[in-house]
């Protein structure tokens, strides 16, 4: 598992999880990995960042706006918090992001928009301040 050739579905994965999360969050995940979940970090560099967030399909920002609308309905607010602060390098806006908390608030339920409203705030005020 740990021999890769670049150009693989895991460095495609690595080059794309930092564009959209940033070094430094990347190399904390990084520096925190253990034997213990070394196998999921493998995981979720190439099926998530690799696989999916590397498609044309979509901009970085739709997938962004994808993202934060699923974690904000799921109730996933640890995550929510990490892709609202990627939304820098995505792209998305932060009217990008209140119109995500409407629909949610909409189709997933206003408690859980109510929550990912104050998350988003408290967020954005985070990253405003540096």
């Amino acid at each position: 598992m740990s021999n890769r050739a670049p150009g693989s579905r895991f460095e495609t994965g690595m080059t794309t999880r930092r564009s959209v999360l940033g070094d430094a969050h990347v190399d904390r995940a990084g520096a925190n990995t253990t034997d213990f979940d070394r196998d999921f970090q493998t995981l979720i560099t190439e099926s998530a960042w690799g696989t999916v967030w590397a498609d044309d399909t979509f901009t970085k920002r739709e997938r962004s706006i994808v993202t934060l609308a699923l974690l904000a309905a799921l109730g996933h607010h640890e995550e929510l918090a990490m892709h609202i602060r990627a939304t820098a390098q995505t792209g998305a806006s932060e009217a990008d992001i209140k119109e995500v908390l409407m629909h949610v608030a909409i189709y997933a339920g206003v408690p859980a928009a109510n929550t990912a409203f104050k998350i988003a705030k408290e967020t954005l005020a985070g990253m405003k301040a540096g």
